[in-house]
C-alpha cells in the first residue's frame, strides 16, 4: 500500500510504501475492545479502601449481658451493624490489572494501526522538527493541516523543540514509536507517523 508523505508545510515530501500485515489489515473491534479494557484496567489505582471489624476503633467487649436486659443480644460495638462499626465485604487494595495474551495485544495495535488507515486518517511525515518551540506558530501549522485530534509517533524520542511547541496544544499527543499503544491511537482523530516511526513499527510487528 502506497501512500504520500508531507512535511509540516503540508507539501508532498515523496511517498512510502506501507506494509500489508501491519497496516493493512481488516479491523478487529472485538480485539480493539479487549485492549482497551486491557490497558484501562491496568492503569487503575486500586486503592479504594474501607475499614473491617479488625480495624475499627473499639473495645472487643460485650457492651452489655447477653440476658435480663430485653434487648436483642450483641458480641461487640466494632460490628458491621453497629454505629461505627467496620464494614463488611468492602473494597480492599488490589490491582485491576488481568493478562491477555501477547499476540493479542500484538494484533490489536495492528487492527488500530489498518483502521486508521482504512479511515482515510493515516498521515506518514518526513520529519518532525522545528527550530523554535513556539506553541503558536505550531498551532497554525496544524489548523493548516486539519490536525484538531491528533496522536503524532515518531522513532525515539521526539525533537525537543517541536515536542515543546506541541505539548500546550489541545487534543494534541506526541509519542515515541515504542509508547504507541491501541488506546492513543483509537482516542485521537488523526494518527500522524513520521517515516522513521513506520520503519520501527514494521520491524517491531511483522
Amino acid at each position: 500500500m502506497k501512500v504520500n508523505v508531507i512535511n509540516l508545510e503540508n507539501k508532498k515530501a515523496g511517498d512510502i510504501e506501507l506494509a500489508d500485515e501491519v497496516f493493512g489489515l481488516a479491523p478487529r473491534a472485538d480485539l480493539l475492545q479487549r485492549m482497551v479494557k486491557y490497558q484501562l484496567a491496568a492503569r487503575r489505582s486500586g486503592t479504594h479502601k474501607t475499614k473491617g471489624v479488625a480495624e475499627v476503633s473499639g473495645t472487643g467487649a460485650k457492651p452489655f449481658a447477653q440476658k435480663g436486659t430485653g434487648r436483642a443480644r450483641q458480641g461487640q460495638k466494632r460490628a458491621p451493624h453497629q454505629r461505627g462499626g467496620g464494614v463488611a465485604h468492602g473494597p480492599v487494595l488490589r490491582s485491576h490489572a488481568h493478562d491477555l495474551p501477547k499476540k493479542v495485544r500484538k494484533l490489536a495495535l495492528k487492527s488500530a494501526l489498518s483502521a486508521k488507515a482504512a479511515e482515510g486518517k493515516l498521515i506518514i511525515i518526513d520529519e518532525l522538527k522545528t527550530a523554535d518551540a513556539k506553541t503558536k506558530v505550531m498551532a497554525v501549522k496544524f489548523a493548516a493541516l486539519g490536525w484538531t485530534s491528533a496522536l503524532i509517533i515518531d522513532a525515539g524520542e521526539p525533537d525537543t523543540n517541536f515536542a515543546l511547541s506541541t505539548r500546550n496544544l489541545p487534543q494534541v499527543d506526541v509519542l515515541p514509536e515504542n509508547g504507541a499503544n491501541v488506546y492513543d491511537i483509537l482516542r485521537r482523530d488523526t494518527l500522524v507517523l513520521t517515516k522513521s516511526a513506520v520503519e520501527s513499527l514494521e520491524a517491531r510487528l511483522k
